[in-house]
């Protein structure tokens, strides 16, 4: 079982300035995230904030217009306070928020930090320029810059005590962190390729006719890009399957932030499949009404119920 601590100490102005920057942080940069860390107690959106400046940190990095070497050497600076922040060696008065934030989130919550190192290395790839040729290959890929993110946060979330199967629950945060990473990887496609970044497995591309990758609002000539879409969306949708088994296992408010989040990357590959030729032409989203509706869908349990009852059919 996974237990979190329920119940907070005493927060010292410099620790709750600096969860004040992570929070504002999160605000700004991940509306979906933000959107759903907002359903959880304090101290569990703090930390939860914590987290993803930290991560943001990290993919700023990959994501900047540093060369090369200078991008590898930032990576290992930041790991190396990764390495001071697991060594509880961050003062309260140190002068990076992101690190005395996320200090005094590991000191409250079992937060399993080497999924940050996995993160740097998955980002590591990306600074190489790495490609993939399966979906196995993409599947290492993806456990490191987003199931790792998903086993990150059940260290927040933790599980209810005494649910059933709670053994598992690191493997179906890891999987759900897999699911959301896909759907980024089909919304982002076009962004991804004016980068210089293909994310795609290439037997994948290959098989559709998709190869000569995507430069332009319109899919390669001759290629079946909907065909191609409407297999990864497959894919996803299994690996959402699976991954919501973790909410029956979660305590009401950390099953509504999962929901919340999960939910709207569903109703993102839902957009995606009806419109595949969509992700050329820009970013797809929802508006922010509908964001409201999964959020409150989560609220009520209703996709955590329904996982349950559908678990339990297959156990009949």
């Amino acid at each position: 079982m996974i237990r979190t601590v329920e119940s907070e100490q005493h927060v010292s102005p410099p620790v709750l300035a600096a969860y004040s920057y992570c929070e504002a942080v999160t605000g700004q940069q991940a509306r979906n995230f933000a959107y759903g860390i907002r359903l959880l107690p304090t101290a569990k959106r703090r930390a939860m904030s914590a987290l993803y400046a930290f991560s943001r940190r990290v993919d700023d990095i990959g994501d900047g217009e540093l060369p090369t070497d200078v991008k590898a050497e930032r990576l290992e600076e930041t790991r190396a306070l990764l390495g001071r922040i697991r060594a509880d060696e961050v003062a309260e008065d140190d002068t990076d928020p992101v690190g005395v934030a996320l200090t005094h989130a590991a000191r409250q919550f079992p937060i399993p930090l080497g999924g940050l190192d996995e993160l740097i290395d998955g980002v590591l790839k990306d600074v190489r320029g790495e490609t993939y040729e399966t979906w196995d290959d993409l599947k290492v890929y993806c456990r490191c810059v987003a199931g790792a993110i998903g086993r990150l946060s059940l260290g927040v979330f933790g599980t209810e005590p005494g649910a059933r199967g709670a053994e598992r629950a690191p493997e179906y945060a890891d999987t759900l962190g897999l699911a959301l990473q896909l759907t980024n990887i089909l919304r982002d496609v076009r962004e991804d390729a004016e980068g210089g970044r293909v994310y795609l497995p290439a037997d994948d591309l290959a098989k559709f006719g998709c190869s000569a990758g995507f430069h332009g609002p319109t899919s390669p000539e001759g290629s079946d890009f909907a065909g191609l879409v409407h297999f990864e969306v497959r894919r996803a949708r299994s690996l959402f399957a699976e991954g919501y088994r973790l909410l029956p296992m979660l305590d009401r408010r950390s099953g509504a932030c999962v929901a919340a989040m999960a939910g709207i990357y569903r109703r993102l590959l839902d957009r995606i499949e009806r419109e595949p030729e969509a992700v050329l032409r820009g970013r797809v989203s929802l508006p922010g009404r509908e964001k409201a509706y999964v959020a409150v869908r989560g609220l009520s349990g209703l996709d955590a119920r329904n996982v349950s009852r559908r678990t339990v059919r297959r156990r009949a």
